[in-house]
């Protein structure tokens, strides 16, 4: 991921020619591929349709054409059109055995899900079932190709991530203002940052006051106030006033650097999900492969009243019956099913090995804001200590904040009215803010201040701190202190049912938050967690989520929820990342495996809860097929069964196993669980 940021970065400042004609060469020959592989997936579609319309006589052939098994042909063509790649794959995995022989990895890598598709379909081939050996192979490929297709998109930008880095500086001269870019900077430089803008590089303010929007960086909407000797960090975006700042950090080691970093090391070292098909097939394919090769060449030697004819065509039977369509076939309509059916409550999935992952859980770390809580501030109390009642502080701070758009003047205004017509603007006359410390305005002719302790120290207002939990707004009236506003974040409705439910499962929770450690403490007792980490930056909480996954039962998953780009790291490093998408970045979501569109805690124990329907559907169709072909085998092994016996085995268990994956889509897209 890093060259690419390094591709994105560069290429944004590079308008040559003859760049451009190489990218817009490079995205033609990319469509020509795509265009070239589904026109010859649909040919191949197409044809097997033909081909089973032949098998049943649906169409008749010609006298002339029949010697040439037209419905062969067919099925073959098609055959090679779908499943090219899936048996050349089979073919190089055995070739690199034979180069590489001893080779325990080598020797596993072939007994995968190419290797098992090609038996299946090979050996469906040789007893004449020509369309059912195409119809596995096109059900495999179009169910991977929904799988790849979801993976491709989910990692396909990191653009939201890129957006927090600053491509110039502005660098305090003799002569004024230059820009540069920020590799070119070196530590104890000058820099100047404008409101709106981002800080590029961590430093120290050395002049100005004004307010930072950190959120993108440690997931927290209320802003923080900076003056001379704050330290600030690369990412937050100056919002109000004028700042001077001294670097710290050179532009490779500032903190948007190492969260980019951080994103692409923690996908490196990230252990992905197995597929539930390759571990089994791992297993299942050579067991069947070397029972078929005794069944046929070592009971006659051992039994010599058994032929070398009659045990060959035993473990023609053997084989026929072994071949795992069923499983092959049901097993990714199982998963399908589960993600199918997630997606009609907003739960997205991004692949069969994720949701199966939720399966064995160990720990849940849970990200505070956003993700447990709203994410917005309301006015949770008003504190009054003047001849003001409570209503009159809230209007005359809401009549202050009017014009601000600052989060905590937002949630006044709400609490105060839902209709901003209420509010008499004519009222308000020479609002002005104060960077750092809040608003001065005249309101029906009277000077309100509205902000923190600083904007009434500065005008010399008597006033008394008042000792509640979370953010207070100080309010002053024509020099007199009225009192406190008390805001506060809020619980979304599900959180605290949702940690009670995960407890009962025996799973570990754990809050991780960028917020003080008064709050976190706070929300932590709320919802009944004990384990919480607070006033974490995102290399704290990528620390700590390493620290648990290395503490975990192996055989277990740690599983991540977030919503904020300063989340991307640890959703990417954990076993399973759960992004929040209603209220979540792009960037916390593309680094995701699963992702709830709701954004309520509740949708991800639906999702565990989906994830435990699917796995008992999927081990039903292993136990039932395998159950079956176990006791065919055994007659076909001492010669009471018949090919037809073998092809019921085969594809009669593959059609019911087919039914049982259905019904857990129809359950699922209809929440019976």
């Amino acid at each position: 991921m890093k060259n690419i940021v390094e591709k994105k970065v560069s290429g944004s400042a590079c308008c040559c020619d003859h760049c451009a004609v190489s990218s817009l060469s490079n995205a033609k020959i990319k469509t020509r591929k795509s265009i070239l592989y589904y026109a010859r997936f649909i040919i191949g579609a197409v044809l097997f349709v033909l081909g089973f319309l032949l098998s049943v006589n649906f169409i008749e052939i010609p006298q002339t054409a029949k010697k040439f098994n037209i419905e062969l042909l067919v099925c073959l063509i098609s055959y090679l059109l779908i499943g090219f790649e899936v048996v050349l794959n089979a073919i190089k995995n055995i070739l690199k055995m034979f180069s590489n022989f001893g080779e325990t990895s080598i020797a596993k890598k072939i007994f995968d899900e190419n290797f098992l598709m090609t038996l299946a379909t090979v050996g469906a081939f040789a007893i004449g079932e020509y369309p059912e050996a195409v119809a596995v192979m096109l059900f495999y490929r179009i169910g991977e190709a929904f799988e790849e297709a979801a993976v491709d998109h989910s990692r396909s930008s990191i653009t939201d991530l890129l957006n927090i880095k600053s491509d110039w500086v502005n660098v305090k001269t003799n002569e004024g203002v230059e820009k540069v870019k920020p590799e070119e900077v070196s530590v104890g430089t000058l820099i100047v940052v404008t409101p709106g803008e981002k800080i590029p590089l961590d430093g120290i303010v050395v002049e100005g006051n004004s307010s930072l929007d950190t959120s993108a960086l440690t997931g927290e909407s209320m802003p923080r106030d900076v003056s001379t000797d704050t330290v600030v960090i690369s990412g937050s975006v100056n919002l109000s006033g004028l700042l001077t700042v001294r670097t710290t950090k050179t532009a490779s080691e500032s903190t948007v650097s190492k969260i980019l970093e951080l994103v692409e090391n923690s996908e490196s070292r990230k252990t992905k999900a197995e597929n539930f098909i390759t571990k089994f097939s791992r297993y299942y394919t050579p067991i069947v492969v070397i029972a078929a090769v005794m069944l046929a060449f070592a009971v006659p030697l051992i039994f010599k009243n058994i032929e070398f004819k009659d045990s060959i065509h035993n473990a023609l039977i053997f084989l026929v019956v072994s071949c795992p369509c069923a499983l092959v076939i049901s097993i990714p309509l199982g998963f399908f099913g589960g993600i199918g059916g997630a997606s009609k409550h907003g739960i997205l999935i991004k692949g069969s090995n994720y949701l199966d992952a939720l399966n064995k859980i160990d720990t849940v770390v849970f990200d505070k804001t956003g993700t447990l809580t709203t994410g917005k501030f309301k006015v949770k109390e008003i504190v009054s200590l003047s001849d003001y009642t409570k209503e009159e502080v809230l209007k005359f701070a809401a009549y202050a904040e009017y014009y601000s758009k600052h989060p905590a003047a937002v949630s006044i205004c709400e609490a105060f009215t839902n209709d901003a017509s209420a509010i008499d603007v004519t009222a308000i006359k020479d609002m002005e803010e104060i960077p750092g410390c809040g608003i001065r305005a005249s309101v029906n002719g009277k000077i309100v201040l509205a902000g923190n302790k600083k904007i009434l120290e500065q005008n010399k207002i008597v006033f008394k701190d008042v000792d509640i939990f979370g953010q207070k707004i100080y309010i002053a009236i024509d020099g007199i202190f009225a009192g406190c506003i008390h805001l506060s974040d809020e619980l979304k409705a599900s959180s605290k049912e949702s940690i009670i439910w995960l407890k009962k499962l025996k799973i570990n929770v754990m809050m991780l938050s960028g917020d003080t450690n008064e709050q976190t403490k706070e929300f932590a007792r709320q919802t009944g967690i004990e384990n919480y980490r607070a006033e974490l930056l995102p290399q704290d909480k990528l620390r700590i989520l390493e620290q648990t996954i290395a503490e975990k039962n192996h055989k277990k998953n740690v599983v991540f929820v977030g919503d904020g780009i300063n989340d991307a790291p640890s959703l990417a490093r954990s076993d399973v990342g759960v992004a929040i998408g209603a209220f979540g970045t792009d960037a916390a979501m593309e680094a995701a495996d699963i992702v709830l569109l709701n954004g309520e805690t509740s949708t991800f124990c639906k999702a565990i809860i989906i994830a435990g329907k699917t796995h008992a559907v999927v081990m039903q169709n292993i136990v039932f097929a395998i159950g079956v072909k176990a006791a065919i085998l055994i007659l076909g092994a001492i010669g009471a069964a018949s090919i037809w016996l073998a092809v019921f085995g085969d594809v009669g268990v593959a059609f019911l196993a087919i039914l049982n994956s259905v019904r857990n889509l129809y359950n699922c897209k209809r929440g019976k669980f």
